[in-house]
């Protein structure tokens, strides 16, 4: 087995791109999700509410943050402050209190005119910390930037082999937002994966991904229709809550630091 495809999405729900390698820190790749669009009163915002995010690209040079928008120009935010920052308590899902940057007036305008939603846009700084919550899954040192609730998420390209074989119209890998994608298993095998190494850096699996409305928008367009959850729920219900409909697996990096690149192999542990 090995990596075909790798992925980083600086801002939590804006459109990512696709990358040849990524260095891995505490918190997961370096550069992912290290931003988050937030509401007025602080509470994460994503496609499901705000499907126009998918719109927005993003790109990432040594110094900032490159947000461009249809026909809404770009705007350049710091990756890091150069002074110090207000910090704001936000929230993301049932991770609460966690101190961001502000990234100030200039990007909150620009985003709020384009998604027609007052918001704003903080960074992790030096006062972020969110441990993985999940009791059942986490271990000590156990820290994930603005995901949903991991670091990383594994998809293999015969699962959506599989997907797209019963699908009238196939759907890219966009839809789902891997971190990254395997070739050489069967489909679904990462379901049954518990340790693996990827290079010289070691993972663990933390659980199924219930997939939500976000797969169902189209990552250009934003338009959203009823698939592939329909689809979905005929054969990938979560046998403890049938209401999950379960495609790929949810991963924590073991090793703190190190490299992933494209053609890596993939090793059970």
């Amino acid at each position: 087995m090995r990596v075909t495809q790798l992925f980083l999405y600086p801002v939590k729900s804006l459109r990512g791109f696709a990358v040849p390698a990524a260095d891995i820190d505490a918190l997961g790749f370096v550069g992912d999700r290290r931003f988050l669009v937030v509401d007025s009163h602080n509470q994460f915002l994503t496609q499901r509410t705000l499907p126009r995010m998918a719109l927005i690209e993003t790109s990432l040079t040594a110094r900032d943050l490159v947000l461009r928008a249809p026909h809404g120009g770009s705007c350049a935010v710091p990756r890091r402050a150069s002074a110090p920052a207000a910090l704001l308590p936000v929230r993301v899902w049932k991770s609460e209190g966690l101190l961001a940057e502000d990234c100030g007036v200039e990007v909150a305008v620009w985003l709020s005119e384009f998604l027609r939603h007052p918001c704003k846009l903080v960074r992790i700084g030096e006062k972020f910390h969110r441990p993985v919550l999940k009791p059942d899954q986490a271990r000590p040192g156990d820290v994930v930037n603005f995901a949903d609730a991991h670091p990383f998420m594994i998809l293999s390209e015969a699962s959506l082999a599989d997907l797209n074989s019963r699908l009238d119209e196939p759907l890219p890998v966009d839809r789902f937002r891997p971190s990254f994608v395997v070739e050489g298993c069967e489909a679904f095998a990462e379901d049954t994966w518990n340790r693996f190494r990827v290079g010289q850096v070691e993972f663990r699996t933390a659980g199924a991904c219930a997939r939500c409305i976000v797969t169902t928008t189209n990552q250009l367009t934003a338009e959203r229709g009823k698939e592939p959850l329909r689809t979905l729920a005929t054969y990938r219900r979560d046998t403890v809550d049938p209401t999950d409909v379960n495609f790929g697996q949810n991963v924590i990096h073991e090793t703190k630091t190190g490299m992933v690149r494209l053609g890596d192999a993939v090793e059970l542990l």
